[in-house]
């Protein structure tokens, strides 16, 4: 027995590789198989065949295609149905607004014919939006709103802590459902662990609460998948959509050290059915107890608006047709005729839009770039530094905000044009996760974008090329390992 144990286990020593190296090839065929882009597909046999063992299961955990992409699929083709009759009702209509946008903004307006051919969001007018920035701003105002709610409240944030904050809210949100609100709250279940325990005390007094892919053994795989976004409706007549979590973080009151710079949006007005209508989508996605638009969700617009504001949304996931917002940000910058300038905390250009940039710039467009001196994320922060010369090249001027963490994600065109959401820009966010953008036309919001621009500029320190050309070769040499990873981030 013990020879032949022994036998097993020389033979095993010496013929390991062989079964190790059936799986290895077996992983690179079905990366092969799966056509994704080049650049990717590369990356992640490099990842497999450099690490091994460790490649393997980074691949498990973060590089499978979604599983449940069909699902989504047939589960929002199957919603879908059901809106199709609205929509082919209201066509005219669209193509009316489509009209007035072209007489007010010119070839910008294709942003808004995209979305509405794409059948992603109509256009709407006549909307009222407010800027608000950082959580100072922001949670005011959302406290106000459902303190005022009579019909429903709908939540829908990536994180929401039971913090100070956090609970502020939640207390409100439990008198409200004590009085007969409808609160119905979605989460991602990696964003809110801490709210998610917390499920059963929040069903006691009436808020429904779903979480978003929750995350067990049988499905790390999908992990790597989030809902991103950050979206509170209140009665159908007001919605915030932007980049502020539901976090004591983002509102600088010194408890925190690191200042965290922050845009939301305000809207009211008839886009906000839009929002609902998403919210509705991933209520039952999460599995959310199912309710009737029809039974008093949607905003009836009054008999003379007077709200100014267009108002559409980008939103992508990773059963999306197409990366829909990256793909409204492309038609935007292209028909850039004077400015753009571009917020955001993580900086992993697709190739698409650094390209993009650069034409912008080389067509003498005047196009700047505001990011965080310091990130939360070391890898992302110096992959993102990588991308940065080639900019800088054709004129691109770009910023690194240091009185905080720069976690807005905008981008305003030529004064006219508008976007504020929850997308960074990352390939995380074209084609990973569940994202949303308000895009906007409206003179008075972009004004109050460009001097916000401004006033951060006073915060950042503008990088020229020689000044990044002078930084330490192991400083750049770090950039572009980082880089390598940069299409799996």
């Amino acid at each position: 027995m013990t020879q032949t144990l022994h036998q097993i286990g020389a033979f095993t020593y010496q013929w390991y590789w062989v079964p190790l190296l059936l799986i290895y090839l077996a992983i690179i065929a079905t990366i092969l198989i799966e056509n994704r882009n080049p650049t990717k597909t590369i990356a992640w046999v490099m990842v497999i065949v450099f690490l091994p063992v460790v490649g393997v299961v980074i691949y498990y955990l973060f590089g499978q295609k979604f599983k449940k992409i069909q699902v989504f699929r047939n589960q929002n083709r199957e919603k879908h149905v059901r809106l199709l009759r609205v929509w082919d009702r209201l066509n005219p209509i669209m193509d009316e607004n489509l009209q007035t946008l072209k007489q007010a903004i010119g070839p910008l307006s294709r942003v808004f014919t995209f979305l509405k051919n794409q059948r992603v969001a109509p256009p709407s007018l006549h909307n009222e939006v407010t800027l608000l920035i950082n959580g100072e701003q922001k949670f005011p105002e959302l406290i106000a709103a459902v303190r005022e709610a009579q019909h429903h409240i709908h939540l829908e944030y990536y994180i929401f802590e039971p913090d100070d904050i956090g609970g502020e809210i939640i207390s409100l949100l439990e008198q409200k459902a004590l009085a007969g609100v409808a609160v119905r709250v979605v989460v991602d279940a990696f964003g809110s662990p801490r709210l998610r325990r917390r499920r059963k005390r929040l069903a006691k007094m009436g808020i429904q609460l779903v979480s978003f892919m929750p995350v067990g053994f049988a499905s790390l795989a999908d992990s790597n998948y989030r809902n991103h976004r950050k979206i509170a409706i209140i009665d159908s007549h007001t919605a915030f959509v932007g980049g502020i979590n539901i976090s004591d973080r983002y509102i600088n009151n010194g408890k925190h050290g690191l200042f965290w710079r922050d845009t939301t949006l305000k809207i009211q007005g008839e886009a906000v059915n839009v929002l609902q209508t998403q919210f509705w989508m991933n209520w039952h996605l999460a599995n959310g107890q199912p309710f009737n638009l029809r039974d008093g969700y949607f905003y009836t617009a009054p008999v003379n608006p007077s709200g100014t504001a267009a108002v559409s949304f980008a939103f992508s996931d990773p059963g999306s047709v197409g990366p829909f917002n990256m793909e409204a940000m492309l038609i935007g910058i292209a028909e850039a005729e004077m400015s753009i300038q571009l917020c955001t905390p993580y900086f992993i250009p697709s190739d698409e839009l650094s390209t993009a940039l650069q034409l912008a710039a080389g067509s003498g467009v005047k196009v700047e770039l505001m990011l965080p001196v310091q990130s939360d994320a070391f890898i992302v922060q110096h992959a993102s530094f990588s991308f940065l010369k080639p900019l800088l090249e054709r004129g691109i001027s770009v910023y690194l905000y240091k009185k905080g963490l720069m976690h807005a994600k905008t981008i305003c065109i030529d004064g006219k044009l508008a976007y504020v959401g929850t997308v960074n820009l990352d390939i995380r966010s074209f084609y990973i996760n569940f994202e949303v953008s308000a895009i906007v036309s409206d003179q008075d919001l972009c004004q109050q974008l460009q001097s916000q621009f401004n006033i951060d500029k006073l915060d950042s320190i503008p990088i020229t090329l020689d000044d990044w050309l002078k930084r330490p070769s192991w400083k750049r040499g770090l950039d572009s390992v980082c880089r390598l990873l940069a299409p799996l981030l």
